[in-house]
């Protein structure tokens, strides 16, 4: 028994050491293809450097080249604008002289012209002077009949004027009318409308002894006869409103 148990120990541990074996041959194996890669990444980056440090070497003799004919460009550009204002000098002195030879020229066509114009106004002159000697005669009816129409608006203004100021002291009789109907209307009145209110809403329980009923009644007839009352002076106050704007007349206009 004890023999075969150093047996299945000796196999398990070479079984364990050919695994370990074969581990490190993989590792082997792996490092050496990433050793082989480094190296490729390596002679590729060599490359990619030399490429650009030719390319850097072609891109600045280009750049020199691009400032030798910018610079010769400037110096051509600096001759063709001498070029330029010279000619433009020696045609602005063309223009000028041709110019000087316009306006002589225009002038004494100028002065040809003036004469036949004088000439011409001073007809014209005496032709506008009976024009508006005859334009005056009808000026004068115009304005005769003006004056008339003048005279008939201003009445007619006035009587605007008088009916709209009537009508404006109505509107603020009117409005003030209307405040205090409402005042009345929001307080005096609505107040023993909510009273009725009251009482009629207690008449509605069953628990309520005859005396209390007679009671509540007596209240409610006296709220009826207050509400009566304020109805009788909104009637009358609204009736006055209504006489005063049918009284309003052109007779009121004293202050106007």
């Amino acid at each position: 028994m004890f023999r075969n148990i150093k047996k299945e120990d000796l196999i398990s541990t070479n079984n364990q050491l050919v695994f370990q074996n074969n581990e490190k041959e993989k590792r082997a194996v792996e490092l050496i293809l990433a050793n082989k890669k480094l190296v490729f990444e390596i002679q590729e980056k060599q490359r990619h450097a030399s490429e650009l440090i030719i390319a850097n070497k072609e891109l600045a003799f280009q750049n020199l080249e691009k400032e030798k004919r910018a610079a010769e460009l400037i110096i051509a550009n600096k001759e063709l604008a001498f070029q330029n204002i010279e000619k433009e000098k020696r045609a602005a002195e063309l223009i000028i002289a041709n110019k000087e030879l316009a306006f002589q020229n225009l002038e004494k066509e100028k002065r040809a012209a003036e004469l036949i114009i004088a000439n011409k106004e001073l007809a014209f002159q005496n032709l506008e002077k009976e024009k508006r000697a005859a334009e005056l005669i009808i000026a004068n009816k115009e304005l005769a009949f003006q004056n008339l129409e003048k005279e008939k608006r201003t009445v007619a203004l006035i009587k605007a004027n008088a009916e709209l100021y009537i009508a404006e002291k109505y509107h603020k009789e009117y409005i003030n009318g209307l405040k205090k109907i409402m005042f009345i209307t929001s307080h005096r009145v609505r107040q023993p409308l909510t009273n009725i209110l009251g009482l009629s809403l207690q008449l509605d329980h069953c628990s309520n002894s005859p005396e209390e009923v007679r009671q509540t009644i007596d209240y409610i007839k006296e709220s009826i006869l207050t509400l009566d009352t304020f109805t009788k002076e909104l009637t009358v106050f609204i009736s006055d409103l209504k006489e005063k704007g049918e009284n309003l007349n052109i007779n009121d206009l004293s202050e106007f």
